[in-house]
Order: C-alpha cells, then structure tokens, then sequence
C-alpha cells in the first residue's frame, strides 16, 4: 500500500468531530506504550474490561461492520453470525481495515472511520455500571477515546448482543 498513516492530530480532529456530529461527548487522553492489556489499563486508570478493542469484520457480501469487545474476552464467531444472521464473517488483513477506516491496527475507532459501519458492541460491556466510561481506540497510538459506553449505542444506532466469551 502506497498511503500512509494520517497523521496523529488529523485523526483526532476527525474523531472529535465525528463525535459532535453524533451529539457523543467523548474525551481524548494522552496514553502510554504498554505491553500487555493490564498495563494498558493501569496506565488509563480504567479496569480491563472498559478497555475496548474495536474489530472491522467482513461479511461474505463484502461488506464491514464494527465490533467492540471489553478485555479479557474473545470474539465469539459462532455468537457474531447469529447475530446478524449470516454464514461467514471474516477478519480482513490491516491494510484492508486501513482503507475502510482510515486507522490502523492498533488505533481503530468507530469515530471519524472513511466509511462509517453498523457498530455490535458486546453485551459484557454494560453489566455493572451503566454509565461506566471505556477506553476507545483515537486513530493514533499514543491516545485514547474515553466515552461511556451507553452513548455508543445511541450515538451510532448500536446492536447490543451477546457476542464474546472470556479468553
């Protein structure tokens, strides 16, 4: 692939507009390199499982969608298909994912994506606090999206399914 990367501010600008669009107060934190999923949280100073890894699947249609899934936990194929009622999900290479969102592995978010995608945020994410905030991808990686998690399913028109299993 010839692109390369936007750069960190232009995709936060893109996030936090995207944001305002959906009428989403989110708020973007500087983050430190980490090396496990543990330390991820400890250095946002939010619990595992508020971290969110946000997947682009692809359907046998050729079309995209967002998944959100807490740490800790897997996607459940077999869940995911149900779901949305299809045979065959798949999870396409990064620069595939790049040209869809505009991020890469690692940075992706649903806010501000090139091609904004049905959004399936696991069921896990609201046990517990409601308006608990969680730690999003921003497009870069030295931050972080902070969001609660409800205004996600509104914000984006989101499916709330049981989707995950624990690692």
């Amino acid at each position: 692939m010839t692109e390369s990367p936007e750069a960190p501010n232009e995709a936060l600008t893109r996030i936090s507009l995207d944001a305002s669009r959906r009428n989403i107060p989110i708020e973007i934190v500087p983050r430190a390199a980490a090396s496990s999923l543990s330390e991820a949280a400890s250095n946002l100073g939010i619990a595992e499982h508020r971290l969110l890894k946000t997947l682009v699947l692809k359907r046998s249609n050729g079309t995209y969608l967002f998944a959100l899934i807490p740490g800790g936990r897997s996607l459940s194929w077999p869940k995911l298909r149900l779901v949305l009622g299809v045979n065959k999900l798949s999870l396409p290479h990064g620069d595939t994912a790049f040209e869809v969102t505009g991020y890469r592995p690692g940075t992706i978010t649903p806010f501000g994506a090139l091609t904004p995608l049905p959004l399936v945020i696991d069921a896990t994410v609201f046990q517990g606090e409601q308006q608990a905030m969680v730690a999003l991808g921003s497009g870069d990686r030295l931050h972080a999206v902070l969001v609660a998690a409800q205004d996600l399913v509104s914000g984006f028109d989101a499916i709330v399914a049981d989707i995950s299993v624990p690692e």
